[in-house]
């Protein structure tokens, strides 16, 4: 279930799209803490570092951007790989 109201400012480098490894028990959260995401460079790393036996599955993400009680957020854009 992808965020799809999300909007990017192409000119702010603080909040981007990227791809990435989430931890995800279960993959219908929309929005994930910094903690559960890690962000790699091209889609193939993300589908590399996937390990669904961990819940870490490849997808691509917006963020962070801060929540309004002060955590780091990434929304998912769509996940990776079927």
């Amino acid at each position: 279930m992808p965020f799809s109201n999300i909007f990017n400012d192409e000119e702010s480098k603080l909040v981007t799209e990227r791809f990435a490894v989430v931890y995800a028990p279960q993959r219908k959260r929309a929005r994930f803490p910094e903690n559960c995401v890690q962000t790699v460079s091209s889609a193939a790393e993300a589908i590399a570092g996937a390990d669904a036996a961990k819940n870490l599955y490849p997808g691509r993400v917006v963020g962070p951007s801060r929540s309004s009680e002060g955590v780091r957020l990434y929304y998912l854009v769509e996940w990776l790989g079927g």
